[in-house]
Formats: C-alpha cells, sequence, structure tokens
C-alpha cells in the first residue's frame, strides 16, 4: 500500500510536468517547422479563440485529475472516508476523455493529409498519469485497510 501512496504523491509533480511538456508538433505543411503544443499552450490559444472550449478542457486535463489525486492522497492518509473513492474515480474517468480529443485531434489531422503531426513524449506522459490514477482509484477501492474508513 506504501508503493501506491508513493506512486499518488509522485503523481502531484508529473501532472505539471505532463501539462507543460509538447504533446505533439504540429505544423501545416512538411516544408515549414513544427511547432509544440502542450496543454499549458494548447489553453493559451483556446482562451484568446473560444473561452468555454478552454474552461472545458481546464475542467477535464487540468482540474479534474489534479483534485482526484489530491483527494486520493486525502483518502490514503486518513483525511477522508474511503467511500469518497468513489467520487476520485469518476473524475480520473472524465480526465481520460482529454486524451480521447487528443487522438481524435492527431488522427483527424493525419487523415484529411493537411498538416504534419509528430506525438511528443509528454502525450506518453500524460497518458501514463491518467492511467496510474486510474489504477491507484482502483486499488484504493478494493484496499480492506481502507474499507473501514
Amino acid at each position: 500500500m506504501k508503493l501506491l501512496h508513493l506512486l499518488n504523491l509522485s503523481l502531484l509533480v508529473l501532472y505539471p510536468v505532463a501539462w507543460a511538456a509538447p504533446l505533439m508538433r504540429a505544423g501545416l505543411l512538411p516544408l515549414f517547422g513544427l511547432g509544440e503544443i502542450s496543454v499549458l499552450t494548447g489553453l493559451r490559444s483556446l482562451w484568446s479563440t473560444d473561452i468555454f472550449l478552454a474552461l472545458v478542457v481546464i475542467a477535464f486535463a487540468i482540474v479534474a485529475p489534479y483534485v482526484k489525486t489530491a483527494g486520493l492522497v486525502l483518502v490514503h492518509f486518513g483525511k477522508l472516508p474511503a467511500r469518497h473513492a468513489k467520487v476520485f474515480e469518476l473524475m480520473g474517468k472524465l480526465a481520460m476523455a482529454d486524451i480521447f480529443l487528443v487522438a481524435l485531434y492527431i488522427t483527424v489531422v493525419k487523415g484529411i493529409g493537411i498538416g504534419r503531426i509528430e506525438i511528443a513524449w509528454g502525450l506518453y506522459l500524460f497518458t501514463f498519469c491518467i492511467l496510474a490514477s486510474l489504477f491507484i482509484s482502483w486499488k484504493t477501492q478494493q484496499s480492506p485497510s481502507l474499507a473501514k474508513n
């Protein structure tokens, strides 16, 4: 269980790194350079064109996974009852929506053939964080030591 707690605590550091890390490199034509796109640069761009969509991305990509991780830290250290872990698991599933949207965006752009996209290491890190968080919440719910909380 200690390893699970450490992994969850490490996500509090890894999430901000994943938000700043490049998810992909994109360019209009193969002749031009590729610009790196991260969660944060994407949000900055969205904020100037579509505030509602920017708020949705903030909710799915930043708030949901971070609140979920912080909430599970509180459950692990006995500051919140274990029954709250179910709510945090749902928040983690909402965060998976962001991964789906990025994958859909990459598939559409590659399918059209107008631009060029290369996957960057930040997408893998962000995906790892989301999947690790889902695994942690699943293991937390199964833990007999937390069931009595």
